[in-house]
């Protein structure tokens, strides 16, 4: 066995891939740049400062329901049996200053978002009352105080912080921050990406392959996939197998770079260069030549004068699975986030959920990792027009039809919310 077998080799021992990831992270320490930007502008980027809500919302207490105002101690004890008469003494439309006060055992008819009038503190559904005439209501059923409204400072507290640092924008998230009057937030400029492919046997996807020659896809297919999770990638063409011209190539791409990903060449053999490629780039170089992972065991993680470099198979699938578990930690890394979550992932409710049959339910629920490793679903719980609700949360729990609750500890399926 040659030198230069015997040194791959030796260098080639597999380690458990989040070990791996942790070791390079713990090392890297992204230089983070901070940009303005129109909330309008801003989907799908992160967060580098958490907005403060400049007011309270909503600013007035307003109706969750069409109905009537009322105060709640009028309809105590009412019900089909025995109803509370009510004296209905006006309207209020939603967007209409609500000026009329309500006196004890009087009504306002009231739209859905409108402003609650003065001295009432409660609203009775339309569907719980019966119109006796135009000037009065029996009332079916009792309220309690603050019954189907929303209080001020409900949805936001003037000074709460809507969303946090590292949050990346979803469109819920847009219409929370655009209701408060914030219209530019602080985001981070999405990482630049760029991708080398190496091999003789590529030529680019506009080309008629020849003999034994093959479309370089891998540079696209990574570059979609850093594209969808906010990055900025740049493909920098193909090197071909000759270490002179690889080395120059790589060494254009890892200019300007905040993660540099190569592709082929990582395996053990004669003709690997990759390995040899990132040695010359900066120190502290190669951390880890091979993980304990089917596809991708010959992946490369190296850190190279703070730089990460990535080492992938040539294998189109190969690469692309590898990417999402290798890749993606990085790009989340560098914008300060969380990894982006799977279409559905298994989680165990921290509290219950109520329900009625006959009726399909989606309960938000935050999501949290166990020390064991597993997702806790918590359901957050509010008036169902409240976008705070979905501005914190991680996901959704559907409960079929036939459902009529869960307790704590159940099993859910968690749809996220992206």
């Amino acid at each position: 066995m040659s030198d230069e077998a015997s040194l791959a080799r030796a260098f080639f021992r597999v380690q458990p891939l989040p070990e791996a990831i942790a070791q390079l992270l713990e090392r890297w320490q992204p230089e983070r740049r901070a940009t303005p930007l129109a909330t309008t502008a801003a989907l799908g980027r992160t967060l580098t400062t958490a907005p403060l809500a400049p007011e309270d919302l909503p600013k007035f207490a307003r109706s969750s329901m069409d109905g009537f105002a009322v105060r709640a101690a009028d309809t105590f004890g009412a019900s089909e049996a025995l109803p509370a008469f009510l004296h209905r003494i006006g309207q209020v439309a939603m967007g209409e200053l609500a000026t009329q006060p309500i006196a004890a055992g009087e009504c306002i008819a009231i739209a859905t978002g409108a402003m609650l009038p003065p001295q009432a503190n409660a609203v009775v559904m339309i569907e719980h009352t019966q119109r006796v005439d135009e000037d009065a209501i029996e009332c079916l059923r009792a309220v309690a105080p603050g019954e189907n409204v929303i209080q001020v400072g409900e949805d936001f507290s003037q000074g709460e912080a809507v969303l946090a640092a590292g949050h990346r924008l979803r469109p819920q998230d847009i219409g929370a921050l655009l209701a408060l009057g914030i219209t530019e937030v602080r985001v981070c400029q999405p990482p630049r990406v760029h991708i080398l492919s190496s091999g003789d046997e590529l030529v680019h996807p506009e080309d008629a392959p020849g003999a034994a020659q093959i479309r370089d896809i891998n540079s696209h297919t990574l570059a979609a996939l850093a594209t969808q999770a906010g990055a900025e990638p740049h493909c920098f063409g193909i090197a071909p197998d000759d270490p002179a011209r690889y080395t120059a190539l790589a060494r254009k791409a890892f200019e300007q770079a905040d993660i540099l990903v190569l592709t082929a060449g990582s395996s053990v053999s004669a003709r690997d260069l990759t390995r040899q490629v990132i040695s010359e780039l900066g120190a502290p170089g190669i951390l880890q030549h091979g993980l304990a992972i089917k596809p991708g065991k010959p992946t490369i993680l190296a850190l190279c004068d703070g730089v990460p470099v990535l080492g992938l198979p040539g294998n189109p699938v190969s690469a692309l699975l590898v990417a999402r578990e290798t890749l993606l930690p990085l790009i989340f890394h560098h914008l300060g986030g969380k990894a982006e979550l799977p279409n559905t992932l298994p989680a165990t409710l921290k509290d219950g959920i109520a329900s009625v049959n006959g009726r399909e339910d989606r309960i938000p629920v935050r999501l949290a990792m166990d020390s064991a490793g597993r997702w806790l679903a918590e359901p957050i719980f509010g008036k169902s027009n409240l976008i705070n609700t979905l501005a914190q949360a991680d996901g959704l729990v559907v409960l079929d039809l036939d459902v009529s609750g869960l307790a704590a500890g159940s099993r859910v399926d968690v749809v996220p919310l992206r």
